[in-house]
């Protein structure tokens, strides 16, 4: 699956806002900066832990990342990813939409046993995955991920 996010021009358009190098953002993600640079270049997809860091140190949602909402952040957002959180909203979201696993699987063209792992709250969704549903059903990545209650549905 090739899933062209939002997230890339977000990141480098936040990161030059604030005047910040991607030496300097590398070292607060822990990470090497060729790995920052093919993030923002989108060569690598961002793995969900780095974006909701991201996420935190510029203090914007992950909504807006990925392009989905232009409101840059939300009251009473929670900085932590649980899981276990993330595994019920997944699952609550499904059965909202009448889909099967099976039918969520194969829209997301991924294993039925990746979605239940997802939804167990044994791993946390990958990054394209929670974008292709977000995109599709108009939900708030945030809400997923456990870092708001409200909005669910964007706009």
């Amino acid at each position: 699956m090739v899933v062209k996010m939002m997230y890339s021009y977000k990141l480098k358009e936040l990161r030059e806002d604030k005047n910040i190098s991607q030496q300097d953002l590398s070292k607060e993600l822990d990470i090497d900066n060729s790995l920052l640079a093919k993030y923002e270049k989108e060569y690598y997809i961002i793995p969900i832990k780095h974006l909701n860091t991201l996420a935190n140190y510029f203090d914007v949602s992950i909504d807006y990342l990925f392009g989905l909402s232009d409101k840059l952040n939300y009251k009473n957002s929670n900085c932590e990813i649980d899981a276990i959180k993330v595994g019920e909203r997944l699952k609550e979201f499904r059965k909202e939409n009448k889909l099967t696993q099976e039918k969520l699987a194969k829209i997301l063209n991924m294993a039925r046993s990746a979605l239940a792992n997802y939804e167990r709250g044994r791993n946390v969704i990958a990054t394209p995955f929670l974008y292709t549903i977000c995109t599709r059903y108009n939900i708030s990545a945030d809400y997923l991920l456990g870092k708001i209650n409200n909005p669910k549905y964007l706009k």
